[in-house]
């Protein structure tokens, strides 16, 4: 298979046009038609059909779309991991991460990793569904467990997390102290909405759940933590168990610990056609190093 073919024809099915699928690809609408013919001809179906609304994928069309992305996902990673061999870490590391991930945990990771590795920059881009993304432009993609995504890729637990609901002591001082579940109703309850989960549904150490009522449901970690300190509720979320800066001491209280709450691993996640890469195993090595490190410091 022409892995050129493959590109156009996943253009053409992302886009829905010939014309769309040539400009993004900043190729000739010719060429790209050629091409998307050609792999027609070597599957020996129409893998696309010509309508009113435009280009139409056929159930052979929607098939091979599926399975062609890891080709090219899978090819893209095997020609990096070549050309490195033998270096040491240079260049763009590009990285997909779920959002709300703590600034106060990335910074001194980052700077961890350029003291490291002074040639290698890296390229952050921030997704409430990383594993649901497109990943043909992701060389490492973080995201919070268990579930990774399709195709050829390795995942590793780097951190975990502890789920659980935390409040201001003015919030509590204010409101009250929840003494049982039932009380949560009386309270105003912020919760995390991790991809394909109901905020609604909170669980507990005995693996059962409880249903909420949300005042506010976002799927930005930061962002919901930063109204947990204000004062505005009490929150679910994963902790990372790090101080906040500029954040006294004593300021977050867990409420209902004994009653609500769960570990959650986060993953990193690479091309498994990169697994030998010098790059990418110094990498990890040094994310779970300063994992391990949290850990020690949060007496977890």
């Amino acid at each position: 298979m022409d892995l050129e073919e493959f590109r156009a024809f996943l253009g053409v099915v992302e886009t829905g046009s010939f014309l769309a699928a040539a400009t993004q690809l900043n190729m000739a609408r010719a060429t790209l038609r050629r091409r998307v013919e050609a792999l027609e001809a070597r599957a020996g179906v129409p893998l696309l059909e010509r309508s009113a609304r435009g280009v139409v994928v056929t159930e052979a069309g929607a098939v091979l779309a599926a399975r062609g992305r890891h080709v090219l996902q899978e090819a893209s990673a095997l020609v990096a991991s070549v050309r490195e061999i033998g270096r040491e870490p240079v260049g763009v590391l590009r990285v997909l991460m779920p959002m709300g991930l703590p600034p106060h945990a990335l910074t001194p990771l980052f700077a961890a990793l350029r003291q490291a590795f002074p040639r290698l920059s890296l390229q952050l881009r921030f997704s409430e569904d990383p594993v649901a993304s497109a990943l043909e432009d992701v060389d490492v993609l973080v995201h919070f467990g268990p579930e990774g995504p399709e195709g050829p890729w390795l995942s590793h637990e780097v951190w975990r997390l502890r789920e659980w609901l935390l409040a201001s002591s003015d919030y509590l001082e204010r409101r009250g102290t929840p003494k049982s579940l039932e009380d949560l109703a009386h309270h105003e309850v912020l919760a995390w909405a991790p991809p394909g989960e109901d905020a609604r549904v909170l669980p507990t150490p005995s693996g059962e759940s409880f249903e909420v009522e949300p005042a506010l449901v976002t799927a930005d970690v930061h962002c919901l933590r930063q109204m947990v300190i204000t004062g505005l509720g009490i929150g679910f979320l994963p902790d990372a168990m790090l101080p906040d800066p500029g954040v006294p001491d004593g300021l977050l209280v867990p409420v209902l610990p004994e009653l609500i709450g769960r570990q959650r691993a986060l993953h990193v996640v690479f091309p498994a056609a990169q697994a030998g890469l010098p790059k990418l195993r110094s990498i990890l090595q040094h994310v779970r190093a300063f994992a391990e490190r949290s850990a020690a410091l949060r007496g977890g």
